[in-house]
């Protein structure tokens, strides 16, 4: 891999990493000279990143877990730290679209949502915690959305949960900073990956395995930089604030997001 080593020597858990974000992020971090634990509730997705990582001369680990489950995360935690020695970063990206609004969506949907996206990220860090606590340092980067700084119709139990994100992580980055643990959200806007074509074709913006790039192009113009974002804009970013760059970093909620929340 070339690489200028800005996580040289470093250790990362990104959950979500079979696709989308998450994979993008893994890459990049490798790139940078992480060793990476790929988490995945397809595991076959998991490994398919470990791979690409290995074969680019980097060093990975693919693992399964739902992160909804108290036992999958401390177990994915404890297997990362058992192969790669311990954990310094963790990307708690992991998350599943959620459409509807208040007065339509079932109970079960919400609970689904609530229990991936937010509570999901919560136990990411509740694992991870103790082991960077007691080494004075870690840095935690939660995946949170433009949903949660903004109202958009139609996901309303997604944006429930990012919004919850964003309170969880200036919550977490308060009480941990003592211990030298840094934590920060990232906030993407629209960017074209698996979660978000389904979420429009549950709310019924796109038909079912539709081509996506007609309406990519007229949700483009929405955002004051005319295009859409792509999976290197959050891993770049994610890239800084994991890396010792962002030292004096923590509790910021960083939007990521063609300006769309500041129109």
């Amino acid at each position: 891999m070339s690489t200028t080593g800005r996580l040289a020597g470093k250790t990362a858990l990104i959950t979500g990493a079979g696709s989308g974000l998450g994979r993008a992020t893994a890459l990049r971090f490798a790139e940078e000279g992480a060793a990476v634990a790929c988490v995945d509730l397809n595991l076959t997705a998991a490994q398919a990143v470990t791979q690409e990582i290995r074969e680019r001369g980097g060093r990975a680990i693919g693992l399964a877990a739902d992160v909804s489950s108290s036992a999958d995360s401390e177990k994915m935690v404890s297997d990362a730290i058992e192969q790669l020695g311990r954990v310094d970063i963790l990307f708690a990206n992991a998350g599943v679209a959620g459409t509807g609004n208040a007065a339509d969506i079932s109970e079960d949907l919400w609970d689904k949502v609530i229990d991936i996206n937010l509570k999901g990220v919560w136990l990411s860090a509740k694992y991870v915690l103790p082991h960077m606590i007691e080494r004075g340092e870690g840095v935690i980067i939660n995946q949170a959305s433009m949903g949660g700084l903004v109202g958009i119709n139609g996901i309303f139990p997604y944006t429930a949960a990012k919004g919850g994100v964003i309170a969880m992580t200036k919550q977490m980055a308060v009480t941990y900073g003592p211990n030298g643990v840094r934590v920060n959200a990232i906030c993407p806007g629209t960017i074209p990956t698996p979660l978000v074509y389904r979420s429009r074709e549950e709310r019924g913006d796109a038909p079912a395995n539709a081509d996506h790039s007609a309406k990519d192009a007229e949700v483009s113009k929405r955002f004051p930089l005319q295009r859409l974002g792509t999976p290197d804009d959050v891993a770049n970013l994610a890239l800084f604030l994991a890396s010792d760059e962002a030292n004096w970093v923590t509790g910021s909620i960083y939007a990521v997001d063609g300006g769309r929340s500041a129109a």
